[in-house]
This record gives structure tokens, C-alpha cells and sequence, in this order.
């Protein structure tokens, strides 16, 4: 048998090299998705809420904290100070800490609240508390996004006159920022998630590092 502080170690060594493996993932999905977009819809659909709601259940909400914290710092970095999203770049521009606020609070919060929903309610039922957790990521996600950007819709108005887009800042947010993006996300990691999470628990079990 192997000593119970060897466990222990191998444990922690294996959860780092999780954690590194979905940060690389996160930044390689953000950079790549961005560039893929929906033919019937136009707009682009992120996939990084899968592995940081997976980081969340398996590793904890101190590990869905970070994952969420790298996807808000790069779309900051990538989207707006970078300006490969005219949108974000506009943010960016006129409003820099305001911007960097919502994209790093949004997402830091989604995958907190993602693994602490997770770790209350896997002792009562694993695959609520696996729904749930995948459920609590995009629209903790999308909830903080659409406040946020209310907080500061004055810089939204002028997004919007600049480009010639009708309509209320409510409508803008909730239909053409947050709507149909909102749906497909939520729909993928409920899928995604639940999926690639329970897989790892049936190979925790086997290899003897299950939580």
C-alpha cells in the first residue's frame, strides 16, 4: 500500500497538473472560438464554460475561481485592449475599469459559484448537484455580464448610435448580446459537463483518487 502522505502528495500533484491542463484549454478555446461563428446566427458561441465548470466540480471553487478568472482576463486582454471584438474594444475605450471589472467579476463568480453549489449538494444527489453546478456557471456568467453592462449604459447607448443599432440598451443585452448566445452555452455545458464530469468520477473510483 502506498503511505497515506505519498497519497496525498501524488493526489495534489495530479490535481496541479489537472488545473494547468484546463487553463491551457480555457486559453486555447477563447482564442479559437472567438473565429468560429454560428452560420445561422452570425455571432460566435464560447466553449470555455465546459472546463471551467469541470475544473469547478472536480477540483473545487477555489480551482473554478481561477479557471474563470484566466477566461475573464484574456477576453479583457484579447477582446478589448487587444481589440478583436469591436464591441469589447469599445468598452474597452471608453470605459477601461468598468470593462475589466465585468469581464474578471463575471467569470471568477460563475466558477466559485459553480463548485460551491457543487460541493453542497453532491452528498444529497451527484447528478443534481452535476446539473446544477453546470447550470449556475453561464448564467451566473451572463447574469453579472448583463448588470454589469447596465451599470454603465451610457457607454452601451454610444456603442449603439455609433453603429446605427435600434432598439432599447435592455433589448440590445438581453437579445442581441446575451440571447441566443445565452441558450446554446447554457444548453452545451449541461450536456458537456454532466458528461465529461462523470467520466472522470467513474475514473477516480477505478485508480483509487476519487474526492
Amino acid at each position: 500500500d502506498i503511505p497515506m502522505g505519498k497519497k496525498t502528495q501524488s493526489l495534489k500533484i495530479r490535481q496541479m497538473v489537472l488545473l494547468a491542463i484546463l487553463t491551457g484549454v480555457i486559453l486555447v478555446l477563447q482564442l479559437t472560438g472567438f473565429a468560429i461563428k454560428l452560420p445561422f446566427l452570425g455571432t460566435s458561441i464560447s466553449l470555455v464554460l465546459i472546463p471551467i465548470t469541470l475544473g469547478a466540480m472536480i477540483l473545487g471553487p477555489a480551482a473554478g475561481a481561477f479557471l474563470g478568472f484566466v477566461f475573464g482576463a484574456e477576453v479583457y486582454i484579447a477582446l478589448g485592449v487587444l481589440g478583436m471584438d469591436p464591441f469589447t474594444a469599445y468598452l474597452f475605450q471608453q470605459n477601461p475599469v468598468a470593462t475589466a471589472g465585468i469581464c474578471l467579476i463575471k467569470s471568477t463568480l460563475a466558477g466559485f459559484l459553480s463548485g460551491l453549489v457543487f460541493r453542497l449538494l453532491r452528498q444529497r444527489n451527484r447528478v443534481a448537484a452535476t446539473f446544477t453546478a453546470a447550470l449556475v456557471t453561464p448564467v451566473v456568467n451572463t447574469g453579472i455580464f448583463v448588470l454589469g453592462c447596465l451599470l454603465i449604459s451610457g457607454t452601451l447607448s454610444g456603442f449603439m448610435q455609433t453603429n446605427n443599432i435600434g432598439g432599447s440598451v435592455v433589448y440590445f443585452l438581453l437579445i442581441g448580446c446575451a440571447g441566443f448566445n445565452f441558450l446554446f452555452e447554457a444548453a452545451l455545458n449541461l450536456i458537456l459537463a454532466p458528461a465529461l464530469g462523470q467520466l472522470w468520477h467513474i475514473a477516480a473510483h477505478r485508480f483509487g483518487t476519487a474526492d
